[in-house]
């Protein structure tokens, strides 16, 4: 558990799980279950599987996100391939022989299967047996401003007077509303021609007085027009968008990525989106995240940052994953109580489990070109997928580390009771409550990672943080041993440099 994490989704975790479910059972009557990038760009055989019906593909610039994203649409006859994968004469010589393969849900063609299709690149051209679904795309371009807009600039002058103007409807205004945190009642659409692919918005201030899009702010719009397009759509709906946090305050990119999961339950549309923002992964599941690496994909969450140390474009001597935050307090933890180490030169990135952070590990460790070796900490009750020649260690105990520390400093309580209760920035006169709350709440606690967060409740509403750094603190005081192998496996690595590239 990641007690440093204070966003609070609004998505109520039932939901979450209902739609992993109805991916699970395939109860769609349209969704992309899974594609193959058999070849594309620098991918060979990768799959990527959409387990969640709201996906995000991170990774840092030219991992090959906006590949997947292409890639989830060009199997529907709506999307054109030039779109994502454009072809520019004799230098894309390399689309020769591209291919992607799908597992798509149809219950149209097929009410029991999946419909299996192929899109490859040859003899200069894309060929596939498309599917129709309703496509929604949203490129980088929504967030340009008006003002630079070429195809507006019909809509600037005193003379201007849209074709066709329309009210947003209720519940656009009420779901844009809840992303924007601002009223939006008086809010039109007005069309700029007859066939209605041309528009802009228009506002009214508090006092009535009305301005149009040119003088809106790019992501105010860009949010608007995304909710506006989604509402109107049919269910089953595929929705692609490109970088969705751009030109949106964190907390509006963390509640589009809310709206759109409730679209996905509302509505039962699908969509993939692009991101470099951990605000956009926040409400999603682990199974909904997706990092591509250039030549592979990772799944599960992870921090954004951490994606410069898993490619290796960091200067530290030593990059070190683990699958939380608390795993990550007591690796730095046990640094600092050592000192002989430089803090500065080494990273420690929390990750989402055990997989994600073994699969980081050997990742960095794979590539030719990066110089400084990866560590890996599991947690102590994953064994089965520890292996030392790779770099994928255990830390300390057999269990998770919140159990370890708690056990440790129980096993000594009346003794160290004193020290934990200042390092608690408590008073001393509080000592036997110390102790009291301790005892009862490891007797009572079901959920070891919530364990520091009830002791600091019951303690006077202390920070789950707090308690958990105190002890910490403590622990690699009076336990010298277990952090001592945490220092030493990577002073060793510190000091022999590179390991031999170890495969995924």
């Amino acid at each position: 558990m990641n007690a440093g994490n204070r966003f609070r989704s609004e998505i109520r975790h039932g939901t979450i799980q209902e739609l992993a479910g109805k991916v699970a059972k395939e109860s769609y009557g349209q969704y992309l279950r899974k594609l193959t990038l058999a070849k594309v760009r620098g991918f060979s055989n990768i799959e990527v599987s959409f387990d969640f019906p709201v996906t995000a593909v991170v990774g840092p610039n030219g991992g090959g996100k906006s590949t997947i994203l292409g890639a989830a649409g060009l199997p529907y006859s709506s999307v054109p391939p030039s779109r994502f994968f454009a072809k520019s004469g004799k230098y894309d010589d390399s689309m020769q022989n591209w291919s992607i393969e799908y597992q798509l849900i149809e219950k149209g063609l097929n009410r029991k299967l999946p419909v299996l299709r192929t899109a490859s690149f040859k003899r200069l051209k894309w060929n596939r047996t498309a599917v129709d679904r309703r496509v929604l795309i949203f490129g980088v371009e929504r967030t340009v401003p008006a003002s630079e807009r070429q195809n507006l600039r019909r809509a600037v002058g005193s003379a201007f007077e849209a074709v066709r103007e329309t009210c947003l409807p209720d519940h656009v205004i009420d779901q844009a509303e809840k992303v924007l945190a601002k009223p939006l009642a008086g809010f039109r659409q007005l069309f700029l021609d007859d066939i209605d692919r041309l528009s802009i918005f228009s506002g009214v201030t508090a006092l009535g007085d009305g301005y149009s899009e040119f003088h809106f702010g790019a992501g105010e719009a860009s949010v608007i027009r995304i909710i506006a397009e989604v509402e109107a759509a049919e269910e089953n709906s595929l929705i692609l968008i490109e970088e969705i946090e751009n030109g949106l305050h964190p907390v509006a990119t963390q509640r589009m990525v809310e709206y759109l999961i409730d679209v996905a339950h509302r509505r039962k549309c699908q969509v993939v989106f692009t991101t470099h923002s951990n605000d956009a992964l926040a409400p999603l599941p682990p199974e909904a995240i997706w990092a591509a690496l250039g030549d592979r994909v990772i799944q599960g969450k992870l921090d954004v940052r951490s994606l410069r140390a898993i490619t290796g474009q960091v200067e530290a001597d030593v990059v070190v994953f683990v699958e939380d935050q608390f795993a990550r307090d007591l690796v730095a933890t046990a640094l600092r109580r050592d000192g002989g180490v430089e803090l500065d030169m080494i990273e420690i990135h929390a990750m989402s489990g055990a997989a994600v952070a073994k699969n980081a590990t050997l990742h960095h460790n794979s590539i030719p070109t990066t110089w400084q070796p990866a560590l890996c900490f599991l947690d102590g009750d994953q064994g089965e997928l520890a292996d030392e020649d790779k770099q994928i260690h255990l830390l300390p105990g057999n269990s998770d580390p919140e159990r370890t520390v708690l056990d440790d400093i129980c096993s000594n309580l009346d003794e160290l009771a004193a020290k934990l209760t200042l390092s608690l920035r408590l008073p001393l006169d509080r000592q036997q409550q110390v102790v009291s709350v301790i005892r009862t709440r490891r007797t009572t606690n079901r959920d070891v990672h919530l364990i520091f967060q009830q002791i600091g409740e019951d303690l006077g509403f202390l920070s789950a943080h707090d308690v958990a750094h105190a002890f910490l603190a403590l622990w690699a005081n009076e336990f010298p041993e277990p952090t001592k192998m945490i220092v030493d496996l990577i002073r060793q690595a510190q000091q022999r440099g590179r390991p031999t590239p170890a495969s995924a």
